[in-house]
C-alpha cells in the first residue's frame, strides 16, 4: 500500500516507522520549506511493545522522504491524518480537493460530532481510529516515545467498509492488534474529557511529565475527569454503554490514584510515554482543556477542578478560555 503520513509529528512519525516495516511505501507530507530543516533521516529511539512483552529497545537514524506538494491526481492508497484537534479543520480543507482515490484515516482527538470534525472531506473515503503511541521530540531532534502493541479502530453505528477493512489489514501486517470501538463517537469523548482531567493538573505542574509517580496530582486529575462525566451525559452520550471506558473515573481514588502513581513511575512503556510529554509550551493539552471547559459552561455543567486550573490554560491576557 502507497501511504501518506499527514505532517511529521510524533504519531505519524512512528507509525509511519512501523508501516514501512511491513513493507508499505511510506512518505511523510510537509509544509513548504520543512524537508530541507527536518533533514533525510529521523532519529528514533523507541520502546517497541508489539512483539515482547517488556518491549524491545529500537535506536536508529530511519531515512525518510518528504514531499512539499500534494496534487489531486496523486496515487496514494491511503492518507494517514493524525494532527492535534484544533488543527483538523485546517488539515481537512486542505485535503478535501486533495484526496485522490486515497482513504483518509482520522487518527486522533475528536471533540465534536465526528462527521462535522472532517469537514468537506466524504464520508464514504473515511476510516476512523486512535493510536496508541506517544512521545515527543527532544531538543537533540531525537523522537523518544514508545508503541504499544494494539491500535483502536471505530465505525460510527455500522459494520466497516472494504476502504476500513483495508486500512485495518495495513496495521495487521504492521504487527498491531486491533482493537474495535462499534461506538466510536462515545469512545472519542471519553477519551478527551479524561485527556482534560489529566491535562489540567499537568499544565498545573508544568508538564504531563510531572505527573508519573505523583500520587496527590494523579487523584486530582481522576477527580477533574470525573466531575466531566455529566458533561458526556449532557451531550448526549449513554454511559452504560461505555462502563469500562469510565471505569477509572468511578473507582475509588484511593485505589486508582496510588495504582496509577505506580504504573507511572516504574512500568516502562507508561514511564517512558509521560517523561517524553515535558514540553511546558506544548497547545495541545491547553486546546483540549479550553475547548472542554467551553463546552461545560455552554451546557451548564459544573466542572470546579478545571475551572481551578483555568489559569494555567486560559488564552493570554484573557483570564479565560
Amino acid at each position: 500500500m502507497k501511504i501518506l503520513m499527514f505532517g511529521r509529528g510524533v504519531i505519524a512519525t512512528v507509525y509511519g516507522w512501523a508501516l514501512q516495516q511491513a513493507e508499505h511505501d511510506v512518505e511523510f507530507y510537509v509544509r513548504p520549506g520543512r524537508a530541507a530543516t527536518y533533514g533525510d533521516a529521523v532519529d528514533l529511539d523507541l520502546l517497541d511493545m508489539r512483539r515482547r512483552v517488556w518491549g524491545q529497545r529500537v535506536v536508529e537514524k530511519w531515512p525518510v522522504r518528504y514531499r512539499e506538494a500534494l496534487e489531486p491526481d496523486h496515487d496514494f492508497d491511503l492518507i494517514v491524518l493524525s494532527v492535534p484537534h484544533h488543527r483538523l479543520a485546517e488539515a481537512t480543507a486542505f485535503l478535501s480537493p486533495r484526496v485522490g482515490r486515497a482513504t483518509v484515516l482520522v487518527f486522533g482527538n475528536i471533540w465534536t460530532e465526528p462527521p462535522a470534525a472532517i469537514g468537506t472531506l466524504p464520508v464514504d473515503r473515511i476510516a476512523w481510529g486512535f493510536p496508541q503511541a506517544g512521545g515527543g521530540f527532544g531538543t537533540d531532534g531525537v523522537l523518544r516515545g514508545t508503541l504499544l502493541p494494539s491500535v483502536i479502530f471505530g465505525t460510527l453505528g455500522r459494520p466497516p467498509t472494504d476502504r476500513e477493512r483495508a486500512v485495518r489489514q495495513a496495521f495487521r501486517e504492521a504487527g498491531l492488534r486491533l482493537k474495535e470501538q462499534p461506538d466510536f463517537r462515545g469512545w472519542l469523548w471519553i477519551h478527551f474529557v479524561s485527556d482534560a482531567g489529566l491535562f489540567s493538573q499537568g499544565l498545573r505542574l508544568g508538564s504531563l511529565s510531572k505527573l508519573a509517580g505523583a500520587t496527590g496530582d494523579l487523584r486530582e486529575g481522576l477527580l477533574a475527569g470525573r466531575e466531566l462525566l455529566p458533561l458526556l451525559k449532557a451531550r448526549g452520550l449513554d454511559l452504560r454503554r461505555h462502563r469500562g471506558g469510565v471505569l477509572l473515573f468511578r473507582a475509588p481514588t484511593w485505589l486508582t490514584a496510588p495504582a496509577l502513581a505506580w504504573v507511572t513511575a516504574h512500568v516502562a512503556p507508561m514511564r517512558v510515554l509521560f517523561a517524553a510529554h515535558s514540553d511546558p509550551d506544548a497547545e495541545e493539552p491547553r486546546e483540549v482543556c479550553r475547548d472542554t471547559l467551553a463546552e461545560a459552561r455552554r451546557l451548564g455543567i459544573s466542572a470546579p477542578r478545571l475551572e481551578a486550573a483555568e489559569p494555567n490554560f486560559a488564552r493570554a491576557g484573557t483570564g479565560r478560555v
